[in-house]
């Protein structure tokens, strides 16, 4: 049961932190102090509040520092990421992106719509990093999704309060596995089968893709990711043909979210 009249700020000492890796305690103690002054610009009560620290065991440039914060705002799941090279850089990261989001939960649904992101490209985005080795290349994270059926604009504000870079869904119109992303010209919708006459009314600037999805197994996913240098690949699973999304993750491996 939600709780009515819990406060809108929380002390840093209900901030909860897991760390991963050799996290410094001061690392620990700056993120439950940021989070806690953060939280009184959500203008709801904040309910719940955890930071997940990552360090890698030995300096990398393929891994990172991470850190993760996780906020339920009222009853609404607030998420930001972050990286960076020292888990103080990542920190300082994710502060300003929990600020953002806390910020947009105080705005209507509606200011989302027709809003435009210049400082994207006009594509797939690319992630600019080194080959990694062979060894290396495994999916270390397997996600599947339940039936959830949303419209664009359902799928835009999901992704946007849970700072994800890409939204994998089933299009409530069309009925197809779709991923929306954003670009230049704000969002960008690819699916497995493309509909875009079934879609009805979108108030979003959205563009979609005209070609329907590769149908590749998971392997020729992995291969096509690295090729191109994306930041995911989005394709229809070579048996089932439901769609699938694979993508880089922070430690080096590949994350694979399917649906059904």
């Amino acid at each position: 049961m939600r709780r009515r009249n819990a406060p809108v700020a929380i002390d840093s000492a209900d901030v909860r932190v897991e760390t991963r890796g050799p996290v410094r305690q001061g690392a620990v103690e700056h993120a439950r102090q940021a989070v806690a002054a953060l939280v009184r610009l959500a203008h709801e009560p904040v309910l719940y509040a955890r930071v997940k620290l990552t360090a890698p065991d030995t300096p990398d440039v393929k891994r990172p520092y991470t850190a993760q914060a996780n906020l339920d705002v009222n009853g609404r799941l607030i998420r930001a990421q972050a990286a960076g090279p020292s888990m103080y850089q990542a920190l300082d990261l994710l502060e300003d992106r929990v600020r953002t989001r806390l910020r947009r939960t105080a705005r209507h649904w509606e200011e989302l719509r027709g809003r435009h992101w210049p400082e994207r490209e006009h594509s797939l985005p690319v992630l600019p990093r080194p080959r990694r080795e062979p060894e290396a290349e495994e999916i270390v994270r397997h996600k599947t999704l339940g039936d959830y059926r949303a419209t664009p604009e359902e799928a835009a504000f999901d992704m946007e309060q849970l700072d994800f870079d890409f939204y994998l869904f089933i299009e409530a119109g069309s009925g197809q596995d779709s991923v929306l992303y954003r670009d230049g010209e704000g969002y960008r919708l690819a699916q497995v089968e493309p509909r875009p006459e079934a879609l009805g009314e979108v108030m979003l600037p959205l563009a979609v893709d005209p070609g329907a999805a590769p149908r590749l197994t998971t392997t020729e996913a992995v291969d096509r990711l690295e090729a191109g240098g994306r930041v995911f690949e989005f394709f229809a699973d070579a048996e089932t043909g439901r769609g699938r999304l694979v993508y880089h993750r922070y430690d080096g491996g590949y994350g694979l979210i399917t649906i059904g």
